[in-house]
């Protein structure tokens, strides 16, 4: 082979080695181009390359969760503020530690006009709080918590005007209360659906922390139905929180929860914290209870409030408490019937005890917390389907809910004067002096009534109502409302006194007859 040959074939070599290295180069530079072209469109479509077995999976976007850095919160910061109002309520002090007994200013005596007796008075009480306006002609709710017991109630919108208000009811159990100011044109805060909110949604809370109007504050939803040892459950309260970790303050109190699109979906109600400030988690009631508890006390000044008529416990108070029946149960979510009241709904229908009750109308129920919130929202007369687990077997039955007072009728809002039929009055210093007692009311009429049955006539002198004194027509009033909250089996007065004769009586009243 000449010399000449071999290096024409060299050239054509060298030229089929370049063309093969630029198809090479062209093909890796496609094909990466086509690879982030097609990882572009699946993301934007919601489908992102998962590391795990190096498949594609989808990814899941919620319409309305957005992250938080592209969350704006400041429109719906402006609407809401406009809605939620500051609350002063004054508790004028009914009685003092001297008995309202007069005493002797020794400065006086030594350096004024002589020893002259002078009354010891005590300054009004003075809380304060927040509220939700939630109709345009003047409705507002609150914590029942912030206007307890009193005498005058005063509202200041956010754009500084102050008005009296009203009250229209309250509702110890939810802590939430109804108030009414003579105004129209407000603005309002629509209502959202707590069912619908989600762990991990940003909400905001939105009062009047430390006096401070207008304060808006954002977390996320941490937990829903938040019950449990950490609450008072006593006396039938509902315990069935939303819980955020929102910053909530004292004056929060009776402010409003709301979602991202400015919906009310809760009002806020108490904190969880060492401090007394925030320093954990804040609790809101789900607007799916407020609402009815608003709508009742508006339409007829009492909570017509459904009962199963069951004494139940969550299944791990159950495992800690009573392990053996615990051991029995083939379910580890539910409300674990342990009893029954005197009335019991649930016991007519067929419900057993030791049964776990798993779902309300088709609504799964997880804990007791879940099952009152889910049993508050219906009115007694109302028929709803109850599903139990029973040793292996699933039942379900048809329950007819129940009054308080264990029948089916609406239940209007009496005063006790008028249940047990008598009419009271505070006790006269006067008479004060000559019983030697230093508080007391009088019964100053009687009718026919629980009062006349149990034999206490006029002219006697109540002084102990269930283990309370009793310095007021009003505190009487409210230890008969507090005990008409209580299950039927709590549902009485024993009552101490005196008649005009100084002989001491008791007395037992059954307010269920």
């Amino acid at each position: 082979m000449t010399a000449k040959y071999i290096n024409l074939l060299i050239v054509l070599g060298m030229k089929n080695s370049w063309k093969l290295f630029l198809i090479i180069v062209l093909t890796a530079v496609v094909s990466a181009l086509v690879s982030v072209g097609v990882y572009g469109y699946l993301n934007k479509n919601g489908v992102a390359h998962s590391t795990t077995g190096g498949f594609l999976q989808p990814l899941m976007h919620a319409s309305y969760a957005e992250a938080a850095e592209n969350t704006d919160f400041t429109s719906v910061a402006e609407k809401s503020v406009h809605a939620v109002v500051h609350i002063k309520s004054v508790v004028q002090q009914k009685s003092n530690s001297f008995g309202g007994q007069q005493y002797f200013d020794p400065f006086e005596f030594f350096f004024g006009q002589g020893q002259r007796p002078r009354q010891y008075q005590q300054q009004p009480r003075i809380g304060f709080g927040s509220g939700v306006i939630i109709s345009t002609d003047g409705y507002i709710v609150t914590n029942h918590h912030v206007i307890d017991g009193a005498d005058e109630i005063e509202v200041t919108t956010n754009d500084n005007k102050t008005f009296n208000a009203k009250l229209i009811g309250s509702d110890e159990m939810t802590d939430i209360a109804l108030l009414k100011i003579d105004q129209t044109g407000l603005e309002v805060i629509p209502f959202g659906d707590s069912d619908k909110l989600k762990v991990g949604e940003w909400v905001l809370a939105v009062g009047n922390p430390f006096n401070l109007t207008s304060t808006v504050t954002a977390g996320i939803v941490s937990a829903k139905s938040r019950g449990g040892s950490s609450f008072t459950t006593r006396g039938g309260k509902i315990s069935s929180y939303i819980q955020t970790d929102a910053a909530v303050n004292p004056g929060n109190s009776g402010g409003a929860l709301v979602n991202t699109k400015g919906e009310l979906v809760g009002i806020n109600t108490m904190i969880l914290s060492e401090t007394g400030n925030f320093a954990g988690y804040s609790f809101a009631v789900p607007i799916s209870i407020v609402a009815k508890v608003a709508a009742d006390l508006k339409a007829y000044g009492a909570v017509q409030r459904a009962m199963l008529g069951i004494i139940i416990a969550d299944i791990p108070d159950l495992k800690r408490e009573k392990p053996d029946e615990a051991a029995k149960l083939k379910v580890t979510e539910g409300a674990y019937v342990s009893g029954f009241a005197t009335s019991s709904a649930a016991r007519d229908a067929g419900i057993e005890t030791g049964d776990v009750i798993t779902a309300v109308n088709n609504v799964k129920v997880r804990s007791v917390s879940e099952l009152q919130e889910q049993v508050s929202r219906y009115n007694p007369g109302t028929k709803v389907k109850v599903k139990v687990h029973r040793g292996n077997s699933e039942k379900t039955f048809d329950v007819e809910l129940k009054n308080m007072q264990g029948g089916t009728d609406i239940v209007k809002n009496v005063s006790g004067q008028e249940l047990l039929g008598g009419a009271f009055q505070k006790l006269s210093d006067e008479k004060k002096k000559k019983y030697g007692v230093d508080y007391g009311i009088e019964l100053t009429g009687v009718t026919s009534g629980k009062l006349k049955d149990a034999g206490i006539t006029k002219g006697f002198i109540v002084l102990i109502v269930n283990d309370r004194r009793v310095d007021s027509v009003e505190t009487f009033e409210k230890i008969v409302e507090q005990t008409m909250q209580q299950t039927p089996d709590d549902r009485g007065l024993f009552i101490k006194g005196i008649f005009p004769n100084g002989k001491l009586k008791y007395y037992a009243i059954d307010l269920n007859e």
